[in-house]
């Protein structure tokens, strides 16, 4: 399956928002920090997601991203999708020029993995996903993390201004 980096950080970004989608528009930077994924790699990413309209941009001071639509009505497949990310599990490309520009032997087995695995992310929402006891606790340990390091810079900000000149 080629299912790249691409792929799996847009789900991740996703579904990072969609999680934390409740509290108003999300930063890319609260997305960078919590899931260590490039806050350039993400601009590229949601600019994709944004123009297939699957997140909407809030400008301006508070701004961020949210969701086109509720979690249960976004799905991985879109996702994977809207970030020209291929499923494709053949060593062609789909294309049936495997062996020696013909179809190879078991092209069709992986051909028909590859739908398999399309309509298996096609079936699962970002709702569902939010769903998940498994999820929420690494969510809630990445909040916990987060606001870990935030009072750590507030505490040291504090300190650094107390420092005798």
């Amino acid at each position: 399956m080629k299912l790249t980096t691409k792929g799996r950080y847009a789900v991740t970004a996703m579904l990072d928002l969609a999680l934390h989608g409740d509290q108003g528009p999300v930063s890319l930077a609260d997305i960078s920090s919590r899931q260590e994924i490039s806050l350039s790699y993400l601009e590229q990413l949601f600019a994709r997601l944004r123009r297939e309209n699957l997140v909407i941009s809030i400008r301006g001071p508070g701004g961020g991203y949210r969701l086109s639509r509720t979690p249960d009505d976004v799905y991985i497949a879109e996702v994977v999708d809207a970030v020209s990310e291929s499923l494709d599990t053949t060593r062609c490309g789909n294309k049936g020029d495997c062996q020696k520009g013909e179809k190879c032997l078991t092209h069709h087995l992986w051909s028909d993995l590859s739908d398999q695995i399309h309509q298996f992310l096609s079936e699962i929402s970002l709702g569902d996903l939010m769903k998940k006891h498994e999820i929420r606790q690494v969510a809630d340990r990445q909040n916990r993390r987060q606001s870990d390091g935030a009072s750590d810079t507030i505490n040291t900000d504090r300190l650094s201004s107390q420092a005798p000149a």
